[in-house]
């Protein structure tokens, strides 16, 4: 179950403009494709706010994987995006985050959604992966990284 097969080119944010959790997760949701008729930006951050509540998605070594289920999709999604200055996600360390993929699941999605979340956590724990994306020049070449280490990964 590979990365690429769920993000999207134009999924990809350079650089968050956004400088709070809330707002960060508005412009991934927004960088989302359109393949679920009748969904909103608002209700995916609705979803993705509640989860926050519950514990945030920051994992530490300026990481988030913000995630959550919604009604109506047909697919898993996956966004990303960087913050260079970082953004104060309530991160288990309490360090800032730079590095955020966002995951939008359906709701009946348990085994994919979790295998998925996994998949990008075990990728993000490499140091010289995390260093390679926030070195990338270009949202091309952050979508290249990452397809580079899943494919490897992948092996």
């Amino acid at each position: 179950m590979q990365i690429k097969t769920y993000l999207r080119h134009e999924s990809v944010i350079e650089e968050l403009r956004s400088i709070t959790k809330e707002a960060a997760l508005e412009e991934l949701a927004a960088a989302l494709p359109r393949q679920a008729p009748g969904y909103e930006t608002a209700d995916m951050v609705r979803v993705l706010m509640a989860r926050e509540k519950l514990g945030s998605t920051g994992i530490g070594d300026g990481i988030a994987i913000p995630h959550g289920k919604i009604a109506g999709l047909d697919e898993l999604m996956i966004s990303y995006g960087r913050s260079k200055k970082g953004l104060d996600f309530n991160a288990m360390d309490g360090k800032p985050v730079h590095l955020l993929f966002l995951l939008m699941a359906p709701e009946n999605s348990a085994g994919q959604h979790l295998k998925v979340l996994a998949r990008i956590s075990r990728m993000l724990k490499d140091e010289a992966f995390r260093k390679k994306l926030m070195a990338a020049t270009s949202a091309d070449a952050m979508y290249g990284v990452i397809v580079e280490k899943d494919d490897a990964d992948a092996g």
